[in-house]
């Protein structure tokens, strides 16, 4: 299995404006990325308790690519008051394009973090789970979809 990462700061995205945005290249090489993934994890920081306006513009102007794709969240808040913050990005994903939501995220702030800035064991732990969380949610879906005539079978 493949994994690809895709740093928003690396693409010259326009914000979602409903007409020209998405014909823009950046735009449709990150709908093709999506378009393609069995699954995503986005990581986002939060800002005032909802991910950031990039992962919400990102969502808007790649729309359908993420139709019934997996997807899990890894946030970074200043508090711990902000743990729901995916819960609207999410239902946005449900409701709009049928995406299956994992129910396992990982949540994390400062203090989860060593001296030095690297997660700590209790978070590797959690990335960990949910990146497996994901893997196995994605095959069982690709397996149903191979095999769709078998499990429909009386």
């Amino acid at each position: 299995m493949s994994v690809e990462l895709v740093d928003l700061a690396e693409h010259d995205l326009p914000v979602s404006d409903g007409t020209g945005s998405f014909d823009h290249p950046s735009v449709k090489t990150l709908t093709g990325i999506i378009d393609v993934a069995g699954a995503i994890l986005v990581s986002s920081p939060v800002y005032n308790y909802d991910l950031s306006a990039a992962a919400k513009n990102l969502m808007e102007l790649t729309g359908s690519a993420w139709t019934e794709k997996p997807v899990g969240f890894l946030c970074a808040g200043g508090g711990r008051a902000s743990y729901t913050s995916p819960v609207g990005f999410a239902n946005s994903l449900m409701f709009d394009f049928r995406c299956l939501i994992v129910p396992r995220f990982v949540y994390c702030t400062k203090n989860d973090f060593t001296e030095a800035g690297e997660p700590g064991p209790e978070i590797r732990d959690r990335v960990e789970r949910l990146a497996a969380a994901v893997v196995d949610l994605s095959c069982a879906l690709a397996w149903v979809r191979e095999n769709k005539a078998a499990v429909a079978a009386p």
